[in-house]
């Protein structure tokens, strides 16, 4: 049975390199806040009304994390949801397995379609999803979500597992990605020049960079940013202020948890969770309260660091 650790500094947040040691808070540590899913992922953070949303994928449900009191409660079901994030407007953005589309909820509270197709073919299941400066919407298509009925429905794929654009004027979508294998959780650098992406099929796993265009439209020279090795399994990630890449991590003891990587690639510390962690975000006045939503339970860490906005 997992405790939150008694004393300071946490032993659960482990310094791998110094340069970690300035972005952590020795008087801080690891928190559970909810227990009860069955795969959490897609942390999003509602600063105008101090919650956290979060998924709940086999379950078929989104939940709500309330800042103020700590209460738990169902926010929405249907479309088995995946990764979330916010729009240049505040509104919510949301992979959607079982709809194999990407939604946009209005401030009204209706559902707006962005992607369900492209070319004429189906998408697979959206998985991850950010939103560029430029109001542009950039998510990836793997097709975990149509091999089971756990986490959708059964399907035969019509695309291949590609990363997409939608323009945030137009609404014209575009591959700006191919050829790799099952990607998962994207996220851009604080000044958008470099996007992040995991590779979740690959042997070993990776996390992979590229440049963005100067147009802001497309990505160019990829490479290979970090090598999980044998058993590491990089998921979601976001970025702080810094550069660094703060990344859902596991499987197995003494993987599971969050990774942090520095701008050149360097892990520089880890944060030992129970379980795996699938995907994390930045929140809280400040921005500097990690919030890690791992397969059953959802914890959450202050840190000495804010998160990039919109991250």
């Amino acid at each position: 049975m997992w405790e939150p650790s008694e004393r300071y500094p946490d032993p659960s947040v482990e310094v791998l390199d110094p340069r970690f040691e300035k972005l952590i808070l020795w008087h801080a540590r690891v928190e559970r806040l909810a227990e009860g899913t069955r795969w959490g992922e897609g942390p999003v953070w509602f600063g105008d009304q101090r919650c956290l949303l979060w998924s709940d994928i086999p379950n078929d449900r989104m939940l709500r994390w309330e800042e103020e009191t700590g209460a738990v409660s169902e926010y929405r079901r249907g479309g088995f949801t995946n990764g979330n994030t916010r729009d240049r407007q505040g509104r919510l953005v949301s992979c959607r397995h079982g709809l194999r589309s990407v939604t946009r909820t209005e401030i009204d509270g209706t559902v707006t379609v962005i992607a369900d197709s492209y070319q004429g073919k189906r998408l697979n299941s959206p998985n991850d999803v950010v939103v560029k400066s430029d109001g542009a919407i950039w998510f990836t298509d793997p097709s975990f979500g149509i091999l089971s009925h756990y986490e959708g429905g059964v399907a035969e794929p019509e695309l291949p597992t590609n990363v997409y654009r939608v323009d945030g004027e137009t609404g014209e979508m575009t591959v700006v990605i191919e050829g790799i294998n099952q990607p998962n959780g994207l996220c851009f650098s604080p000044d958008e020049d470099l996007l992040y992406l995991v590779e979740s099929r690959g042997v070993p796993r990776k996390i992979h960079v590229y440049d963005v265009t100067p147009d802001g439209r497309g990505v160019t020279n990829g490479r290979l940013f970090v090598d999980a090795g044998e058993k590491g399994t990089p998921d979601g990630f976001r970025c702080d202020t810094g550069g660094n890449l703060w990344a859902g991590w596991g499987i197995g003891e003494g993987l599971d948890g969050v990774r942090v990587f520095a701008p050149d690639g360097t892990a520089i510390g880890q944060i030992h969770l129970p379980e795996r962690c699938a995907n994390l975000c930045f929140g809280g006045p400040r921005r500097n309260r990690l919030f890690m939503a791992a397969a059953k339970s959802l914890y959450a860490l202050y840190v000495n660091v804010a998160g990039v906005p919109y991250g």
